[in-house]
């Protein structure tokens, strides 16, 4: 049979997306099957990207959001040497580099984790706005690339994508191209039977551009593609009308090959019908390799030569330098934080503002917003001071996400993805369950993202119990490597704020109160996650200890000092603003916080008391709220709820 390169190439893909999965036997092989055309032709053709360098800061990024087609991105990764066939063998086995859906910290060339819908996508918009951000700073000789982005008909059902897209629309990101590979199909059958959207409309209302082509005409996908590259001022979409499983011998179109592998009688017609051999297994064309990557071994040339230009550029500009240093290679340690003076009340949201824009003028890679509650969340004056980032000014660094928790989260991942970024996203603490499968996501990726939500409890106060947090900070804590911070005055914001900027691989929260409390005296330590922040009779062995965070650490401390006359031992009081960071310690660090022969322990925390018998036992006393809150003034609720200071005395002196 004659083919072209570009035939071989997209036969020798099929291949070992069908063997690799029916190896596992488990994967998804129509998708890729129907997204091969075009993912061969970008990045055989169009894609800037350098197989020696995958980091390389100016290449084109490409985001398989839709990442159960993850064996299409692993087979390019192959051609362009970047896995092993060895790694193809080991598709969705223990300790490969070919998870099941991309991990960006795993395999080389991954640009993002993906797999629940609609955050690839999302992340996709993150990267566009940080290169136009950081191309406001470096200049565009240094940056200049396009982010691309595959996505499914799944995709542009979750309502992640299409918030992320309304967004990307608004902000006029012209360095954006998604291509939609409409194969019209998904798990339970034909889309029909779910959605019947117009896209095109629907993008053009969202102000994007878009191309409606054959996704199997390579001719069309190459005028896509040129388009692509010239100047325009929005963002692109091409949408491809594919056939999924296109190219198989009898399960064209069938919704089954969405998420099973195929039979391997299936398997050998299909590869026959390639010009492939049916007994061969993981067979790859010795000339697909040179084909594929005739234009891309270039690339090496280029980015060797980018890294160059930035050394002479550091060497001759002091200041060019220093920033470019700040963002890519280490955060500066800053001295000259706010200062709260002992006794003073604020909200630690005040405080958080504060310290936010004192971290605005100092580090440049600081970019983030509100979703809509920039005042109750207190980034106005950070936004005042950074300007806003939008389609006339891409040097300011805040973003009005408008009301879309979900997406902005999910955005500041892929600004963090980018690199040079230091993303935040805030807003209250109860709408954290919109934007928690993107927390978590942050999370798996390792990225140094900060979410801030703030009013952080039952003393929100008026807006009631659809607003007020009652079991949140504690389902926060139940999402591995992410750290949860809790502080309890002004100090420990500054604090928090510190450690988020330490931890350059894992996500950071932190729960701020609308509540203004005092300012207490003494040292904080919250890198170890928790410490002695108060004791009624220092250096004695503990009789009774109290643990809380937030906004009860100052209550818990009036209990004690309330109780010391009426306690023969020690009342310790342990503040716990990172449960995450304490149980990191030494085990006799820990022994010697949570004082194990205490008589009586005590927890004091406004939300859920499951989970507080980490530190208390099963016999402790654990002061919250195990139900939903009451429309009523902050202060009312804090007597409704028994957490005014006498109350919490009262409470211990009747276990005592």
């Amino acid at each position: 049979m004659s083919r072209t390169p570009d035939q071989q190439i997209i036969a020798d893909l099929k291949g070992l997306v069908m063997d690799a999965t029916r190896k596992a036997n488990s994967g998804h092989p129509g998708g890729a099957f129907s997204s091969s055309d075009f993912a061969v032709i970008l990045f055989k053709d169009y894609l800037q990207f350098a197989p020696a360098a995958p980091k390389w800061l100016n290449r084109d990024r490409f985001v398989l959001s839709a990442g159960h087609e993850s064996m299409l991105l692993y087979s390019l990764l192959h051609f362009m040497g970047l896995l092993d066939i060895e790694e193809l063998k080991k598709f969705r086995q223990l300790g490969s580099l070919t998870p099941g859906h991309p991990e960006n910290h795993l395999t080389p060339g991954v640009e993002a984790t993906t797999g629940p819908l609609g955050q690839g996508i999302s992340m996709a918009v993150g990267m566009a706005v940080a290169e136009k951000q950081l191309q406001s700073q470096l200049g565009s000789e240094l940056l200049n690339h396009q982010v691309y982005t595959l996505v499914g008909d799944g995709d542009l059902q979750e309502d992640v994508a299409l918030g992320s897209c309304q967004i990307a629309g608004h902000l006029a990101l012209d360095n954006l191209v998604v291509y939609y590979d409409k194969n019209d199909i998904q798990i339970s059958g034909k889309t029909s039977r779910a959605s019947s959207v117009d896209f095109r409309g629907t993008f053009e209302a969202m102000q994007w551009e878009v191309l409606e082509i054959d996704g199997h005409d390579h001719v069309a996908i190459r005028k896509a593609l040129d388009y692509s590259k010239q100047p325009r001022k929005k963002p692109l979409i091409i949408i491809g009308q594919t056939i999924i499983a296109n190219g198989t011998a009898t399960m064209s179109g069938s919704h089954k090959t969405h998420g099973e592998p195929l039979k391997p009688e299936e398997i050998a017609a299909t590869k026959e019908k390639l010009g492939l051999d049916p007994n061969a297994f993981f067979q790859v064309n010795e000339t697909t390799y040179s084909a594929f990557n005739h234009k891309l071994t270039g690339y090496n040339t280029e980015a060797a030569a980018w890294e160059v230009k930035v050394a002479a550029k550091c060497k001759t500009d002091g200041s060019f330098d220093s920033l470019y240093s700040q963002l890519f290679e280490k955060i500066p340690v800053l001295t000259n934080y706010p200062d709260f003076e002992t006794g003073s009340k604020l909200a630690t949201r005040a405080a958080f503002g504060k310290i936010l824009e004192y971290l605005g003028t100092e580090l440049k890679g600081i970019m983030g917003g509100s979703a809509d509650l920039e005042p109750s969340n207190n980034t106005a004056g950070f936004a005042a001071l950074v300007q806003e980032f939008d389609a006339g000014n891409r040097a300011g660094r805040n973003i009005a996400f408008g009301v879309r928790e979900f997406p902005m989260a999910a955005i500041c991942n892929g600004m963090a993805l980018y690199g040079g970024m230091l993303p935040f996203g805030a807003t209250f603490l109860t709408f954290s369950d919109y934007s928690r499968n993107a927390i978590r996501m942050s999370a798996i990726q390792q990225l140094q993202v900060l979410h801030v939500f703030t009013h952080d409890s039952i003393f929100l106060g008026e807006d009631g119990p659809t607003h007020q947090s009652i079991e949140h900070v504690m389902s926060l804590r139940l999402i591995p490597d992410l750290l949860v911070f809790r502080p309890a005055d002004a100090r420990e914001t500054v604090a928090c704020m510190q450690q988020w900027l330490a931890e350059r691989h894992r996500p950071s929260l932190i729960a701020l109160t609308r509540q203004n409390v005092p300012t207490l005296e003494g040292a904080t330590d919250v890198a170890k996650g928790g410490y002695v922040k108060f004791e009624t009779k220092a250096g004695q062995p503990a009789e009774v200890v109290i643990f809380a965070s937030g906004s009860e650490v100052w209550v818990a401390i009036e209990a004690a000092q309330n109780l010391a006359s009426e306690v023969k031992g020690n009342i310790r009081v342990v503040s716990l603003p990172c449960w995450e960071l304490f149980f990191e310690q030494n085990e006799d660090y820990r022994r010697e916080v949570l004082s194990r022969e205490a008589k009586i322990r005590v927890s004091v925390e406004a939300g859920v008391t499951s989970g507080w018998e980490k530190f208390t036992g099963m016999e402790g006393l654990n002061i919250g709220i195990n139900q939903f809150g009451f429309s009523a003034p902050g202060e009312v609720l804090a007597e409704k709820f028994g957490f005014l200071p006498a109350q919490v005395t009262a409470a211990i002196r009747a276990r005592l």
